[in-house]
């Protein structure tokens, strides 16, 4: 019972003739692991660790629907994500109406992708892969997605980099300086959907989080750097994602386990390390908004 338990979790038997066939996905998780790691310490910062999740499951729908009709997952995946970012940015201005539109999209999404999936005839895996992520999903159609969707994403994410951090840091003082807050944050709500979408096709809808909250709060509580900070979550990101992958590819378990335990272990390592060495508030954004709002600021409008 113990060999055969422990044989699903780790067993790398062909482990070079198996490498091969998933470097797609391989590939796709490298990728998803910058776009996270970059898009996750803006996320943290302005407090939508939340709206992750709703938009996964709005994301989850949209990809479901595709997987009934016959369509491409991941435009499906893009569709629904983009959908619940323009609802949460135009029906959720403030932080409170923000998260009660959440709190009502995130089961309705559910509760439409679990209908869609349930029409859907074809394999479970297909279906189960939505959910959970598998690391065999990734064809070359759905690479080439991913890498235009991530490019765009991380262009994008370069372009607005500085006014995006002072409007996160301090709102009410970068709205006062001239910064477009109002565009910065739709413009940053449809990056994090375009995000989240690309993310589900590996890691799965449930476990997002994982992804692009996870490898920013590690990163978060061992610096209070606007340089160091995504620079970890970047590379917290990617070993989570491609560790996940390489060691499910020795098993009969999806991804998902995998990327979550390693981006679990690194986070509590770095809470551990960041308690050690006194960095205790860096990974909450209120007080750090508090705390280093005047240098922050001042240097980023230099």
């Amino acid at each position: 019972m113990s060999g055969d338990f422990w044989g699903q979790i780790f067993n790398f038997a062909d482990y070079p003739e198996l490498l091969w066939l998933v470097r797609n996905s391989i590939l796709a998780g490298a990728l998803l692991g910058v776009v996270g790691g970059l898009i996750g310490p803006f996320v943290m910062t302005r407090d939508l660790a939340f709206a992750v999740h709703g938009v996964s499951e709005l994301s989850f729908a949209g990809a479901s629907a595709a997987l009934l009709f016959g369509v491409n997952v991941v435009a499906g995946s893009l569709v629904g994500s983009l959908a619940a970012a323009v609802l949460i940015g135009v029906l959720g201005a403030r932080a409170r109406e923000r998260n009660s539109i959440i709190a009502v999209l995130m089961p309705f999404g559910l509760g439409l992708g679990i209908l869609f999936l349930s029409l859907y005839g074809g394999r479970s895996t297909n279906k189960f892969g939505l959910l959970t992520g598998q690391i065999v999903s990734v064809d070359n159609p759905q690479l080439l997605w991913l890498v235009v969707v991530s490019i765009v994403v991380i262009a994008t994410l370069l372009v607005i980099w500085r006014p995006l951090t002072f409007a996160s840091v301090d709102e009410d003082v970068a709205r006062a300086r001239g910064v477009p807050v109002t565009a910065i944050s739709i413009v940053f709500m449809v990056l994090l959907a375009l995000a989240t979408a690309v993310s589900i096709q590996i890691v799965g809808a449930l476990l997002v989080l994982a992804l692009l909250v996870t490898p920013a709060a590690a990163a978060m509580r061992v610096t209070a750097s606007p340089l160091l900070t995504p620079l970890l979550s970047v590379i917290f990101a990617v070993v989570s994602v491609v560790g996940g992958i390489l060691l499910a590819l020795g098993g009969s378990l999806p991804i998902s386990p995998y990327v979550t335990s390693i981006s679990f272990l690194i986070y509590l390592v770095c809470r551990l390390i960041g308690w050690r060495t006194g960095v205790r508030d860096a990974g909450r954004g209120p007080i750090v908004r508090r705390e280093r709002r005047p240098h922050f600021a001042s240097s980023t409008l230099k």
